[in-house]
């Protein structure tokens, strides 16, 4: 058998969290079991391992999920998700207090607060998210790795809910519905100004800006990003500002804030896309100082990850947890109301 391309990691959004491999069955290969196939072009991933995948749902043969046995014909697409292999990274168990707000023996849900890194990386080899769950919890899948457990993932400075996997079976599957967008996410945020439609989607390529690769731009063509969709919904509207419901038909890395960026209403307070920058405003009794005793209460992204719904691994029923909205934010919302309303 002639032996396929090296696999592409395919979502480069999650690459450090996730493998996404992609193979082409040969036009002359004879029918051959779907884990046997991966087996030959995947020698460093066990046999048990693929197994796995496929009794998670993540393995597809032309788009479709497909059990281990199932047979592999030549010019099929068969694809793959897998946890990134471990690091030889030494990671340190911390009492952070971490809220965790639902565990069972397969996931564990965290509310995460404003200024906590998800996950150790450059600059942040402690106080992380993942060095308090390695404090709470032992026998996380991927204890020898950086981010044991993790299937996705917020920015440092945006709060609210995060699933964890307690099992290799939980973060196969997990990893899968995230992989698939078939997990339900909900984000409220504060943007400048008043969004002329009650509600909307935003859509574009998202790819890193030309002017600073740390940021995320939008982009009209494809080569330059990946397809992004934020659907959104006014909740309050406050004349300057407006609070709005996000939900994600997809998972790029700052989607929601480099999407609003992109229309002209940056997320109140996100010190990388304009957020802090208060605009003229005339009408309002002593406006910019206003703001800038609001931006002294909320110096960062006004967004909150409220929900999330998704499959559970072993129950098989649909799952949605719900978290409040932070301190800052609430009293940001609270001050905005009087504000306009004197």
């Amino acid at each position: 058998m002639k032996p396929n391309p090296t696999p592409l990691l395919e979502d480069k959004d999650n690459e450090d969290l996730f493998e996404h491999f992609r193979f082409v069955a040969d036009p002359g290969q004879g029918q051959l079991r779907v884990d046997k196939f991966l087996g030959i072009h995947m020698k460093q991933t066990s046999r048990n391992r693929i197994q796995k995948a496929a009794e998670a749902g993540a393995i597809l043969v032309n788009g479709k999920a497909v059990k281990s046995n199932h047979k592999v014909k030549p010019k099929d697409i068969v694809t793959l998700v897998l946890a990134h292999p471990p690091r030889d990274k030494t990671l340190l168990a911390e009492d952070l207090n971490l809220d965790v707000i639902y565990q069972d023996d397969d996931v564990l849900l965290v509310n995460k607060r404003a200024g906590m890194v998800v996950h150790p990386a450059h600059g942040h080899y402690s106080g992380t998210l993942i060095n308090g769950l390695m404090h709470l919890f032992a026998n996380l899948p991927g204890n020898d790795q950086e981010r044991p457990g993790l299937v996705h993932r917020i920015d440092k400075d945006t709060t609210g809910i995060l699933v964890i996997a307690r099992t290799e079976q939980a973060m196969t599957m997990l990893a899968a519905q995230f992989a698939d967008h078939s997990c339900e996410r909900e984000y409220i945020a504060i943007v400048w100004g008043d969004l002329a439609q009650d509600e909307g989607v935003i859509e574009g390529y998202l790819g890193r800006s030309l002017k600073d690769r740390k940021l995320m731009a939008v982009f009209s063509d494809i080569s330059q990003g990946k397809h992004a969709i934020t659907h959104y919904k006014v909740i309050e509207r406050f004349r300057f500002a407006t609070m709005i419901s996000c939900r994600l038909e997809t998972g790029r890395t700052h989607q929601i804030r480099a999407h609003f960026k992109s229309i002209g209403h940056p997320l109140f307070g996100d010190p990388s896309y304009g957020g802090q920058n208060i605009p003229d405003k005339h009408g309002l009794p002593r406006f910019k100082d206003f703001m800038r005793n609001s931006l002294g209460i909320l110096p960062r992204q006004a967004l909150h990850a409220k929900s999330l719904g998704f499959m559970h691994p072993s129950k098989g029923e649909r799952m949605r947890f719900v978290t409040e909205l932070p301190e800052d934010m609430l009293t940001i919302i609270e001050r905005f109301r009087r504000y306009v309303g004197a």
